[in-house]
């Protein structure tokens, strides 16, 4: 299943860590475009100056360890799309051009489920999209959940639990089902 993730869903970096985690595993094949990582690098302008420097480090990695995955729309395919925010439009595009199986987004809103299905792709909630991966593989889930756990336990000095660091990623359902609550 190839699925394109929406800038909103790889900044932050706990839900991004956790959904490329589930891609490393082989849960799924992840796309992106370069207008969606340039969206990235600066939304983290406001952390600080060393931020986007980082981000875009970041981003090179991810070039490395998913090959594949950086799609281009074609010329004009842009001017044929509508979705409710003009701005969102290239992720579509990058999504028909990948021929993604759907998109991944927080932006529920910005993508209807009609429009999306129009062009053969679904919506996919992250938490909902992890939980569902939880429940097929738990220990996949809760592997690439606990590493990424002891990063950032080991990035902010924090004595994170699963349940209150996915809870903070905006992944409550997914840290609620790891916790065993």
């Amino acid at each position: 299943m190839k699925l394109l993730l929406d800038a909103c869903v790889i900044y932050p970096t706990v839900m991004r860590e956790m959904l490329l985690g589930v891609a490393r595993s082989g849960g799924y094949e992840p796309l992106w475009s370069a207008r969606i990582f340039e969206e990235w690098a600066l939304a983290v302008r406001k952390i600080g100056p060393d931020a986007e420097a980082q981000a875009r480090g970041e981003i090179a990695m991810l070039g490395v360890a998913f090959p594949k995955a950086m799609v281009a729309p074609h010329p004009g395919l842009e001017a044929r799309l509508w979705l409710p925010d003009s701005n969102d439009i290239h992720v579509l595009a990058a999504a028909i051009a990948g021929s993604a199986d759907g998109i991944i987004t927080l932006n529920a809103k910005d993508f209807p489920r009609g429009i999306l299905a129009d062009e053969g792709l679904s919506r996919n909630d992250p938490d909902a999209f992890l939980l569902g991966h939880w429940h097929a593989e738990p220990e996949r889930v809760a592997d690439v959940a606990d590493g990424v756990m002891q990063e950032a336990r080991r990035l902010s000095g924090v004595d994170w639990t699963l349940r209150a660091l996915m809870k903070k990623a905006r992944l409550p359902r997914l840290g609620k089902a790891l916790s065993g609550a």
